[in-house]
């Protein structure tokens, strides 16, 4: 089965009704642009000139808040969007605000053929949502939720680490609630501090303290594990460098490769706790998982060397567990 792709198109931050704590949408997107229906019809054709596996690729709005933008320009993308949904891609993913979904705009939604909500939840904490400037309460994102449930989308929520307020019990709680909501896949982002905001603000002003890098792959491997053994996908962890315009971040939690990072953790815990009191141990992973548990340049078994053990890795084409120890 070929993967699922995004023919990505960038809205601009104009559907917004507040300014978060930790956005400046221009360095996020990367650009003030304002996409228009030539623009996605263009980025269409240009996947259809690729080559593209149409019924595994949905037309994707992201960088804005989609149900938040002025109504007639957000019919004119949908429009753009929609003959190309008829004529066999998978559909239309969307990421929008908990407060600006209702059923109206899901009604409309549905009948240009969107198929994945994304909800930017961020946190299930209400203090840290006030903190933050975020403008919703935990009470919209659940009831925001349940109603895109029940109309049938697929349901994505974000979650953010770190916000200022926070701590790792009330983003463990976070990601605890949002498996009680039931979403099919989430996107969880350390915070990154940019210029031009509210929380770069409060960071040179010394007001707020990131986790540090070690502490924020600690609490994202947990989270990794716990959402994916509830059935739900990660389907990123971290930014990439192009979604940052590096002149405009400040600090926070930013690392190019950072959920590789967060897998390599995850593998070390694992093996933590199958070692008990040996002093040697031999493990076998699948072949796709092979470089995840070494860690990056081997780190894991530097790791279990300082602690005088030695530890073998190898794969097993027959493995079917994530780790077994031999």
């Amino acid at each position: 089965m070929s993967k699922h792709a995004n023919i990505s198109i960038f809205v601009p931050h104009i559907g917004c009704p507040n300014m978060c704590s930790f956005c400046n949408q221009h360095a996020i997107t990367g650009t003030q642009y304002i996409p228009r229906a030539y623009d996605v019809k263009s980025a269409c054709e240009d996947a259809l000139s690729r080559g593209i596996n149409v019924e595994n690729t949905e037309i994707a709005f992201f960088g804005g808040s989609f149900t938040a933008i002025p109504r007639e320009y957000m019919t004119e993308l949908l429009q753009a969007a929609k003959p190309y949904v008829d004529m066999g891609f998978k559909g239309i993913r969307i990421s929008t605000r908990p407060d600006c979904i209702n059923d109206e705009v899901l009604s409309l939604l549905k009948a240009y053929g969107v198929t994945t909500i994304e909800l930017g939840a961020q946190s299930t904490n209400d203090s840290v949502l006030s903190l933050n400037d975020r403008g919703h309460t935990a009470n919209d994102i659940i009831n925001a939720s349940s109603l895109v449930k029940r109309y049938n989308f697929t349901l994505g929520l974000q979650m953010m680490v770190g916000l200022y307020g926070s701590t790792p019990e009330l983003d463990m709680k976070t990601a605890l609630d949002i498996i009680s909501l039931s979403p099919s896949e989430v996107r969880i982002y350390p915070v990154v501090i940019l210029d031009n905001t509210k929380l770069g603000r409060l960071y040179q002003s010394g007001e707020y303290i990131p986790y540090s890098l070690d502490e924020a792959v600690n609490i994202c491997a947990d989270m990794l594990d716990l959402l994916e053994n509830n059935g739900i996908n990660v389907i990123k962890l971290g930014l990439h460098a192009s979604e940052i315009v590096e002149g405009e971040m400040l600090g926070g939690l930013y690392h190019p490769a950072f959920r590789e990072l967060c897998e390599a953790e995850r593998f070390k815990k694992l093996m933590l706790g199958l070692i008990e009191n040996d002093k040697r141990a031999t493990f076998t992973v699948k072949p796709s998982d092979l470089s995840k548990a070494l860690g990056q340049k081997r780190s894991n078994i530097e790791y279990f060397k300082s602690l005088g053990i030695e530890v073998n890795i190898k794969p097993d084409i027959n493995q079917i567990e994530k780790i077994l120890k031999i």
